[in-house]
């Protein structure tokens, strides 16, 4: 109970019995208001709590899987077994062809890009190309990553790409959970997010940047503002291959334009085709 009512003193010598009866019927509703209210905050902040544990948990298994296959096993100091040098192309392969089995036309990351999905820090793969062929250059024994973050080229700073600035752009990508926050659908022939029902708007935003989407083998539609050097397409779906991908103008739900630019997979005119086939069977107008 708020403190103004706590402290208020109700005289009911002077009320009618009716007046009374309300009064107390008032007191009562307040009371029963504020414990549904707290009893709702308390399970909402439960709530997000599990849903951050899970992303946070998504987040630390994929570092950990990536970081045995590209840096920590160079470490041990027994030869590393055939059996699990497979393991470790065959987990670094579902990193880059995730969902392609479910379609041949999907596309994958383009080659220059492989390096970014399997780095455990994803770092901008444009910029891990620039070290890459570094490493190529001076013939190490060391693999890539080893010799970047641990080995013989930590200390290496290019004047083309800056450790500062390999460090500082990571691209974002997303968990299973995180992903839901990007999703839109079609309702009416407008473009609408999932989760809270606003139309798409990308003129709402003052910030100049570019709007950029993927759709999913699962024939899921994802969307958001691209950040340079945060956040790109291979961002969506963590890497995994799409079946179109680019950028699009939507005007309250409406959409304006779309093209297939995407540096990360690199569409065919096929993909546009697709995903203009597929936005004009949920009833998008696309004259």
């Amino acid at each position: 109970m708020s403190e103004s009512l706590k402290n208020q003193t109700f005289q009911t010598s002077d009320l009618e019995p009716d007046q009374e009866i309300d009064c107390f019927q008032m007191i009562k509703a307040v009371v029963k208001l504020q414990k549904v209210y707290r009893s709702h905050r308390t399970r909402r902040i439960l709530a997000d709590s599990a849903v951050v544990a899970e992303q946070l948990w998504w987040q630390a298994i994929e570092y950990a899987r990536l970081n045995h296959s590209t840096t920590a096993f160079f470490k041990f100091f027994q030869p590393e077994k055939p059996s699990s040098r497979w393991g470790r192309i065959s987990w670094n392969a579902s990193k880059i062809g995730k969902g392609l089995i479910k379609d041949a036309k999907a596309r994958k990351l383009a080659f220059q890009h492989w390096i970014e999905a399997i780095d455990p820090r994803h770092r901008y793969g444009h910029n891990l190309n620039i070290y890459f062929d570094e490493w190529c250059r001076r013939a190490t024994h060391q693999p890539f990553f080893y010799w970047l973050d641990v080995g013989h080229g930590k200390t290496v700073d290019l004047d083309e790409c800056k450790r500062s600035r390999l460090r500082e752009e990571c691209i974002k990508y997303l968990g299973p959970r995180e992903r839901e926050s990007y999703e839109y659908v079609t309702v009416e022939g407008k473009l609408m997010h999932k989760q809270t029902g606003d139309l798409l708007d990308t003129n709402e935003q003052v910030t100049g940047s570019k709007w950029i989407f993927v759709m999913s083998t699962s024939n899921r539609l994802y969307a958001g503002e691209k950040k340079k050097g945060k956040f790109h397409h291979s961002s969506f779906l963590a890497g995994g291959a799409t079946l179109a991908a680019g950028r699009l103008v939507a005007e309250r739900g409406k959409l304006k334009s779309v093209s297939a630019y995407s540096g990360h997979y690199r569409p065919t005119d096929e993909n546009l085709r697709i995903f203009l086939t597929f936005l004009k069977n949920n009833g998008v107008n696309l004259e």
